[in-house]
């Protein structure tokens, strides 16, 4: 199967044809398979070189001019390292573009703590106004691409990544889907933890929804879940633990309900090791998240917890 990754440059190259209005700006990371769509759109294809900071101010310049702009590279460049560009060259401008990462939390382990990003979605989820899509499947990723392009003037965060679940599944960029129907609680998989969720649920009486835009959040779609399923959350998210607990309690502030947030751990995992060693690390693996949802499941009269 090809990656997320993969999709990106094929899909953006046939919308750089199609439409005069999109633009894609690079920073060294990608270049190489922009070649060809550079020769026809040379004044379309722009690469920055190694400057991050730049790579969000020219495409704020391109936006302010009424263009598109396609910004992309690994995620912590993208989003950690420009952050005060995103904030300000984009949203205190008011200016839309679409931000597409790669590398995830620790797709490449080898890059060391410099290539990973965990927090991501938790520091643009400090700014107002952004659409974050996390796509589970390659077949995901172009459609969540083709959406976020389209998405008129929007500032849009498109999360790629080397994990991904073994189908891809109708996503529309908006709704969840409820995978598997019970009455003992809510699971709620974000993109490419789909797979662990199902193995580790197998024979437990709960839901299972999957999504693959996390912000804006849907939930109502959330309540609909709870009212036949109950209100025990669990939230496994491919990037920092805890990043979408805030908005399941404010969705369930009326009632009585408890939630749990799994993802990545604060902790920094010092040795290279693989993807699988630190996604099974950060106890994300189907073994693990099958003790920690059934341990959190048979604590009903437990203090409302996040970990």
């Amino acid at each position: 199967m090809d990656t997320m990754r993969d999709r990106f440059a094929p899909v953006v190259s046939q919308v750089l044809d199609e439409d005069p209005r999109v633009a894609v700006v690079l920073a060294e990371i990608g270049a190489a398979d922009f070649q060809e769509t550079a020769r026809r759109h040379p004044d379309r294809v722009v690469n920055v070189g190694i400057r991050e900071q730049l790579l969000v101010g020219a495409g704020a310049g391109l936006a302010l001019t009424g263009m598109r702009p396609v910004l992309h590279t690994f995620a912590s460049f993208l989003v950690e390292r420009p952050f005060e560009q995103v904030k300000l060259d984009l949203g205190h401008q008011g200016l839309g573009a679409v931000l597409v990462s790669a590398a995830a939390s620790f797709d490449w382990p080898a890059g060391g703590f410099t290539h990973m990003a965990p927090g991501d979605v938790a520091l643009l989820d400090t700014l107002d106004g952004w659409t974050v899509h996390v796509p589970g499947h390659p077949d995901e990723a172009e459609t969540l691409l083709r959406h976020a392009i389209a998405a008129g003037d929007d500032r849009v965060y498109v999360r790629l990544s080397l994990q991904a679940n073994r189908a891809g599944h109708p996503v529309d960029g908006k709704r969840p889907l409820t995978v598997r129907e019970g009455r003992s609680g809510v699971v709620v998989a974000v993109g490419p933890m789909l797979d662990a969720v199902l193995a580790a649920t197998e024979g437990l009486d709960v839901s299972v929804l999957y999504t693959t835009t996390v912000r804006p959040f849907d939930t109502a779609a959330l309540r609909r879940a709870t009212a036949s399923a109950g209100t025990d959350v669990v939230l496994v998210e491919p990037y920092l633990a805890g990043t979408s607990t805030a908005v399941v309690n404010d969705a369930l502030a009326d009632l009585p309900h408890r939630v749990l947030g799994l993802g990545v751990g604060r902790g920094e995992l010092r040795r290279y090791g693989t993807l699988e060693e630190h996604v099974a690390a950060h106890g994300l693996d189907a073994g693990s998240l099958r003790e920690r949802i059934s341990a959190f499941l048979a604590r009903r009269d437990a203090v409302p917890a996040a970990s």
